[in-house]
């Protein structure tokens, strides 16, 4: 499967954003998926996951902010980012999992990234 995610750009603080991970060779509904993130000079942090039940989870920094979806007919899974703050400023990816998706999750195939700038 390949990825693609989309949908990045400039908003201020307190903001929305709608990113978008298209997957083409495989149908989306049997993985797991995860959107992930990485800050300049900083690792590669879990914003949120979906397993293929349709299970969500979510960490602390994001949970209540970020929504995760997934369109099955568009082979597509979404990232809903509300309250956006500075400190989410970051390349955003979308991956498969090769977990579970939970508090652990890991990625397995990654998307190209989408760059997410939190600015006034």
């Amino acid at each position: 499967v390949q990825l693609q995610a989309s949908g990045g750009g400039l908003v201020q603080p307190g903001g929305s954003l709608r990113l978008s991970c298209a997957a083409s060779g495989r149908d989306l509904d049997q993985y797991n998926l995860g959107w992930f993130r990485q800050a300049p000079g900083k690792g590669r942090e879990g914003v949120g996951c979906m397993g293929a039940n349709g299970a969500t989870f979510y960490p602390d920094s994001t949970k209540g902010r970020f929504t995760i979806s997934r369109d099955n007919a568009k082979n597509s899974v979404y990232l809903e980012m509300n309250m956006l703050r500075p400190e989410d400023t970051a390349v955003y990816y979308c991956a498969t999992l090769r977990s579970t998706c939970g508090r652990y999750y890991l990625g397995d195939t990654w998307g190209k990234g989408t760059q997410v700038t939190v600015s006034s």
